[in-house]
């Protein structure tokens, strides 16, 4: 008797983040408090200094509470249960945050590359001092909030997102200080624009990172890591399996994955049975919990002569074959 259309709900996507959701919105909020009142400081400072490096870690700091409010906002959107059309709920709302988040440092790291280059050609003079002592205390507040956020959740992508922005904005804080300090002795102020141009280049990684990946749950990638061929030759290596198409992987939102396939099984083969086994081996082998397989007996003729034949209506991606004559071969 032909198995159509099983849906395992039970488990995916971290659904036990849940449990700790009020902790990650204390993690975050606490680090946002940090930063807003420290981009103000740096930015009065950076003015009086005229420090572009200062100004662009400000810039950059700016994003990072961008990104933690997005995230904040994000959580509670995902939260809400599925109704009417939004069968999954709003769970892509952290992907929306990431795609922005990332948007604004590209922009971001685009004016500064921009206006680093200029002061290059043309530079400033610069209070070094001042650069030194802001620089020491943003790569204290920034330790303090790198640390809040590596206590949240990092499996969704816009607090892993927020997260790789605070880490960088540390990792430009020290270029800053580093800056500031050869200002400082030896006069030379170019330093000031060389480390505004590598503060761009850490916006401009983290922020393609954020965009390519919040891109690929879009477009419906499988997720990285997941290679659908592989997988598709696993379910037909099973016993009994003759035939896998209409393979599909997606992410439905960062770290829940959902397959779906349909499965050909030999005449007088458990389709329940296998169709249990197909879902053992992608929990167990590749972490996919939310599964929907349809198994049907394939007809004789495709077991006997090992051709594809057409079983949907309109068939998607590669037939995986797994006639007994193919795993004879194997």
């Amino acid at each position: 008797m032909a198995d159509r259309g099983h849906h395992d709900h039970g488990r995916g996507h971290g659904h036990g983040h849940a449990l700790s959701v009020g902790a990650d919105r204390r993690y975050l909020g606490g680090a946002l408090a940090l930063i807003v009142v420290f981009m103000a400081v740096e930015v009065v400072v950076g003015v009086i200094a005229r420090s572009l490096a200062l100004i662009s870690d400000a810039g950059h700091m700016l994003t990072d509470a961008a990104a933690i409010v997005f995230a904040l906002i994000a959580m509670r959107i995902a939260a809400k249960p599925p109704r009417g059309g939004f069968t999954y709920g709003l769970k892509r709302a952290e992907i929306i945050s990431a795609q922005l988040n990332g948007i604004t440092l590209l922009l971001l790291s685009a004016y500064f590359l921009y206006e680093g280059v200029r002061r290059l050609i043309d530079p400033p003079e610069v209070e070094g001092v001042y650069v030194v002592l802001t620089g020491l205390t943003g790569i204290a507040v920034n330790l303090a909030a790198t640390w809040m956020l590596s206590r949240a959740n990092r499996s969704s992508l816009n607090v892993e997102g927020a997260y790789q922005h605070v880490l960088n904005d540390l990792f430009a804080f020290i270029a800053t200080t580093v800056a500031g300090a050869v200002v400082w002795s030896t006069g030379w102020a170019r330093a000031d624009a060389i480390a505004a141009l590598v503060v761009a280049g850490l916006m401009l990684k983290a922020g393609w990172g954020l965009v390519r990946d919040a891109g690929r749950v879009f477009m419906e990638a499988a997720p990285v890591g997941m290679n659908p061929a592989e997988i598709g030759q696993k379910i037909a290596a099973l016993e009994d399996v003759a035939e896998v198409h209409d393979l599909h992987i997606w992410e439905v939102t960062s770290g829940y994955a959902a397959l779906s396939a349909h499965i050909l099984v030999t005449p007088g083969a458990d389709c329940h049975a296998i169709r249990q086994a197909a879902e053992r081996l992608l929990r167990e082998t590749y972490g996919i919990d939310h599964t929907t397989l349809q198994v049907d007996h394939a007809p004789p003729e495709l077991v006997t002569i090992g051709e594809a034949q057409a079983h949907c209506a309109d068939p998607h991606g590669p037939v995986h074959s797994g006639t007994p004559a193919m795993k004879e071969q194997k």
